[in-house]
C-alpha cells in the first residue's frame, strides 16, 4: 500500500506564493516520476508539473516560469513552488508518483494524494 500525502495549501493573494509537499510512504522500491495535477470546479483535471527520479521536468504552458517542481528522493517528497499566483491558479492540487511496489517495474502503478486546495483572491 502506498500513501501520498498533500501540505501547503491555503488562500493567498493574487501575485503571492505557496508551497506544496508531497511525502509519500508505504510499499515503495522505486519511485519514478512525481507530480502535480489540478482540477478546478468546472473543468479537467491537468497536469501542472512532473519530474523524473533523474530530475528531469515538465511543466504546463500556464505555469511554466512561474512554478518550479523539486524532489528528494531519500525523503520520498515532492514539492511545488508556486510564485505570481493568479486566480485561475485556484484549484484542488494532488500529488501523483508512479511508483513499483516489487522488484520489477511491471509492478508500477499510479497514485495519488487526496488533494490540497489553493485558492488565490483577486
Amino acid at each position: 500500500q502506498v500513501q501520498l500525502v498533500e501540505s501547503g495549501g491555503g488562500l493567498v493573494q493574487t501575485g503571492g506564493s505557496l508551497t506544496l509537499s508531497c511525502a509519500a510512504s508505504g510499499t515503495i522500491i522505486y519511485l519514478a516520476d512525481m507530480g502535480w495535477y489540478r482540477q478546478a470546479p468546472g473543468k479537467q483535471r491537468e497536469l501542472v508539473a512532473r519530474i523524473t527520479a533523474g530530475g528531469r521536468t515538465k511543466y504546463a504552458a500556464s505555469v511554466k516560469d512561474r512554478f518550479t517542481i523539486s524532489r528528494h528522493n531519500a525523503n520520498k517528497v515532492v514539492q511545488l513552488l508556486m510564485n505570481n499566483l493568479a486566480p485561475e491558479d485556484t484549484a484542488t492540487y494532488y500529488c501523483y508518483a508512479e511508483v513499483d511496489t516489487e522488484w520489477s517495474a511491471s509492478s508500477r502503478q499510479d497514485y495519488y494524494g487526496r488533494g490540497t486546495q489553493v485558492t488565490v483572491s483577486s
